[in-house]
């Protein structure tokens, strides 16, 4: 019995594809993880050099207003 289970391989290839398909989850996963990381540093960085800029903008045009 033990023989015959050793010679069996039909489940070898699911086995395989379960394997395959479950590393590639993990890999997505950490993937998305960095890319999700470095998309809220960028967006972080940008709201805030737009905030300054609209800052500035707004600095301007009121001291336009009080001199004009």
């Amino acid at each position: 019995m033990f023989r015959k289970f050793l010679r069996e391989e039909k489940a070898q290839g699911a086995i395989e594809y379960i394997l395959l398909a479950g590393g590639i989850i993990v890999a997505a996963v950490v993937i998305f993880a960095i890319y999700s990381s470095m998309t809220k540093s960028a967006a972080t960085k940008l709201n805030q050099s737009v905030g300054a800029k609209a800052e500035e903008m707004a600095n301007i045009i009121n001291q336009q207003n009080l001199t004009g």
